[in-house]
């Protein structure tokens, strides 16, 4: 596992809303069997939940993902489908967002 790896969504139930999940958990504790994940869902069908700061814009195979910080989990490693890319180029706005959902700044 790898921060900031991006992940197919493997939930029946939300990954048509939320196709991606953007691990975020640092590599230090890879051993844990939980992760903390950010859904990422198509622009185009979650603008409404975009928020300015929060929900960093990434591009992926092409396609614009919002990445839906409010939303972040803990989730079991298990429910993490295939691996798709790493966005460690987008590491400063998603700290940036994270950052700004926990101390508001």
């Amino acid at each position: 596992m790898s921060q900031f790896t991006v992940y197919k969504n493997k939930n029946s139930g939300t990954n048509k809303t939320f196709p991606f999940l953007l691990d975020i958990q640092s590599d230090l504790l890879d051993q844990l069997r939980t992760t903390i994940v950010i859904p990422l869902g198509k622009y185009s069908t979650v603008k409404d939940q975009v928020i300015t700061k929060l929900c960093p814009i990434l591009e992926i195979n092409g396609t614009r993902y919002a990445a839906l910080t409010q939303q972040l989990a803990g989730i079991d490693r298990t429910l993490l489908g295939a691996k798709v890319t790493n966005i460690s180029g987008c590491r400063s706005e998603i700290i940036d967002a994270i950052d700004l959902i926990i101390s508001g700044i």
